[in-house]
């Protein structure tokens, strides 16, 4: 009998993890140099997927089902738990502000017209499914992730068909600028929330909760690496802040509606399933009124996107450093605590890893340091 659970905890971890995010990466590969952006991947790939391996042992060690504000709860106390969620909201906001700017220039390279009319023109569709509550949204993100693939599949056979890759493109390195690419890469990393979820997959199977998570986490580092060379190896120094918009107009007519509708779709999708998300937390976790709920998650980040937020590239790279740096020095410490818990024995056991949890902590930190000093 095939076991079904593996396979679907991998696709949960990829389909979480592989988002809109992934638009972004060519940009800040292209202005740090390619193989610049191909060494900070690597490492914050890695680092990511230690990390949710830290908390695939958080979980197996703890009873019952919770989520990351849950495992901080527990381990860390209140304080904890008020961080992650400060964090949970800041990421949730910051992402949802990123789309209303994507969705607004990739409509906008499709049907000509003012991005700022069409993403109001989006927000106000995402806010009206989020008040009625749509819930046919459950496998969106598996079917994004997939789709992501296709893309990939398809640029490269366009581009060997036009012959307009251009390898000399994907030469440049330079230590110097290996920060540069750091909070975006972050923001498309993030998808810890998964592990909790891969361990339902894995009921009977929960030793096998380890080595899902190590491939969940490695298809999409390599297919984001492919996505990025393909796309600067077309567009080079003409690569825009979304990826699609300038393949478009480097490869043709046909590139811009396919590409472009693949970006609307992402950033659709990734908006419906976080602002559901936000408004079921505000409704269970904060006991606020449904209503109250929707209006809080919907007026913050049109407020702060009307206020003059126009960079899709700055707002999802302060995301990614910020939340996804907090979070990631938090489940540091979570993991710590909880191995000195001991509240149940785990199906895997990675040891105490103290100088891994410390680098990771320093990487994150650092992180969230160098981009303070570029808000000022």
């Amino acid at each position: 009998m095939i076991n079904k659970g593996f396979p679907k905890a991998i696709a949960t971890l990829c389909g979480t993890v592989i988002g809109a995010g992934v638009l972004g990466l060519p940009y800040v590969f292209q202005k740090a140099g390619f193989l610049t952006g191909v060494l900070d991947i690597i490492v914050l790939g890695l680092a990511v997927m230690m990390l949710n391996l830290f908390i695939g042992e958080i979980v197996l060690r703890t009873p019952g089902n919770h989520q990351l504000p849950g495992y901080a709860n527990i381990y860390l106390g209140k304080w904890g738990k008020s961080i992650m969620m400060a964090s949970l909201l800041f990421g949730v906001y910051g992402a949802l502000i990123a789309y209303i700017i994507g969705e607004g220039r990739a409509l906008s390279a499709i049907f000509g017209g003012s991005p700022m009319l069409f993403s109001l023109i989006f927000f106000a569709i995402v806010s009206i499914l989020v008040f009625i509550g749509l819930k046919a949204i459950t496998k969106s993100e598996l079917i994004f992730a997939s789709s992501v693939l296709v893309l990939i599949l398809v640029m490269g056979l366009f581009a060997i068909l036009k012959g307009d890759f251009n390898i000399g493109n994907l030469a440049e390195f330079n230590l110097m600028k290996l920060a540069i690419p750091y909070g975006v890469v972050l923001f498309s990393f993030v998808g810890g929330v998964a592990v909790p979820e891969m361990k339902e997959c894995l009921i009977y199977k929960k030793h096998k909760l380890k080595k899902a998570v190590i491939i969940g986490s490695l298809i999409p580092l390599a297919a984001y690496i492919i996505f990025a060379a393909i796309t600067i190896g077309i567009t080079g120094a003409n690569t825009t802040e979304i990826s699609t918009i300038g393949l478009g107009q480097a490869l043709g007519k046909e590139m811009i509606i396919f590409g472009n509708l693949f970006a609307a779709l992402a950033m659709f999708t990734s908006s419906l399933t976080l602002a559901l998300a936000m408004k079921e937390i505000y409704h269970f976790d904060f006991k606020i009124q449904k209503t109250i709920a929707w209006v809080l998650t919907m007026t913050i980040p049109l407020l702060i996107f009307l206020s003059g937020a126009k960079s899709f590239i700055n707002v999802i790279g302060m995301t990614g450093a910020f939340a996804g740096g907090i979070d990631g020095i938090l489940i540091v410490l979570i993991f710590w605590k909880a191995r000195k818990k001991k509240l149940r024995v785990p199906e895997y056991n990675l040891g105490r890893n103290t100088l891994i949890g410390a680098l990771l902590i320093l990487i994150f930190t650092l992180g969230i340091l160098y981009q303070l000093f570029n808000l000022f």
